[in-house]
């Protein structure tokens, strides 16, 4: 499969460039919630809104979360690769995070057992204490 912004553009209706390709490498369980994605801008009727997707290395699929989104992942098998691109360069200062288990999100996140978090991802406010993003 090849991706280049005309094929971008006919998929997603949107004109990006990315700017950063990032490579995240997960064990088993491992849940990571500041990298499917929920809508945190209060400001618009999609407002809590969600969705999420199975990437497997046998269905190929990509996901488009646009700027705006909540977004995070669990790795299922045993090690999970998990290339992205962004549109804007990694800035620290501008990260956020929810609550991974947040009632109001309700994200059925397919574990077996408990996961495994970090610092950061335990310490997460709810999405109704989130940052407003909008």
């Amino acid at each position: 499969m090849r991706i280049n912004p005309k094929s971008f553009h006919q998929a997603t209706g949107q004109d990006v460039q990315f700017v950063q390709d990032h490579h995240s490498r997960s064990g088993k369980g491992v849940l990571r919630v500041v990298r499917g994605a929920v809508d945190i801008r209060t400001s618009l009727p999609t407002f809590e809104k969600r969705v999420g997707v199975e990437l497997t290395e046998l269905n190929h699929r990509q996901f488009w979360i646009p700027a705006g989104f909540a977004h995070g992942f669990v790795a299922l098998s045993d090690t999970a690769d998990l290339l992205y691109k962004t549109t804007d360069y990694y800035a620290p200062e501008h990260e956020r995070c929810t609550l991974w288990n947040d009632p109001a999100m309700a994200i059925l996140w397919l574990l077996e057992g408990n996961p495994v978090l970090s610092a950061i991802d335990l310490q997460g406010p709810s999405l109704a204490d989130a940052e407003d993003v909008a």
